[in-house]
């Protein structure tokens, strides 16, 4: 749907999500006409794990948004590829993509107080499955986006939080197969590697400090 013709934005949400009080757009959309080097807007995701709404802020710049509940300038994703093809079907996308948007000098922003329900529905949820696949492309977004000169430390850095989580989780079994599928995947990934700058991992280091609610 982002490719298709004759549209400025496109508006995100997942099927168990909603807005709460029918002015969410009209809010991220004035953001996005005021601020063009906004690429994409963060609701303020609630959930029954996050309950409380809060009274709506100034937008405040945040590393990335999350798929159940946002806007994206589609002039500023076209410019830098939209999502990309990866070997898991779950998970990473959005962070890959607000990498190469700040990478590109674009900004995300936050919208305190601007909520989306998340309802975290369990139908078609296969969380063995979206664990497999979300180890395996978040290896691979490491392996495209890290500079070279970090690459190794970053790769056995990641490989080692996913396994102890998944260790933590009796999710072990879904591990070694998400880095399975990572493996087998290396070699057309390397051979698809495109970098980031050290400064824009800096800057999305930094702005993940920002609170734009659970997702998961």
């Amino acid at each position: 749907m982002m490719r298709l013709p004759g549209a400025d934005y496109f508006v995100s949400l997942d099927d168990d999500a909603w807005f709460l009080r029918g002015d969410e757009i009209a809010v991220a959309v004035e953001v996005l006409e005021r601020r063009p080097q906004v690429a994409a807007v963060a609701f303020d995701v609630l959930s029954p794990s996050r309950q409380d709404p809060q009274a709506r802020e100034d937008p405040r710049l945040a590393a990335m948004f999350f798929g159940c509940g946002h806007v994206v300038r589609l002039a500023a994703v076209r410019s830098v590829g939209f999502y990309e093809v990866t070997p898991g079907s779950y998970g990473g996308e959005e962070k890959d993509l607000c990498l190469r948007l700040i990478d590109a000098g674009y900004e995300i922003v936050f919208l305190p107080g601007v909520h989306v329900w998340h309802d975290k529905t369990l139908l078609a949820r296969d969380f063995p499955a979206q664990h497999r696949s979300g180890v395996c492309n978040d290896l691979v977004m490491t392996l495209k986006r890290s500079p070279a000169f970090l690459l190794p430390l970053a790769l056995l850095s990641k490989i080692y939080r996913h396994f102890v989580v998944s260790w933590r989780h009796g999710l072990v079994r879904p591990f070694f197969e998400g880095f399975g599928l990572f493996l087998r995947a290396f070699p057309a990934v390397w051979r698809s590697r495109m970098p980031v700058r050290m400064a824009t991992l800096r800057t999305f280091m930094r702005l993940s400090r920002v609170e734009t609610g659970p997702t998961s």
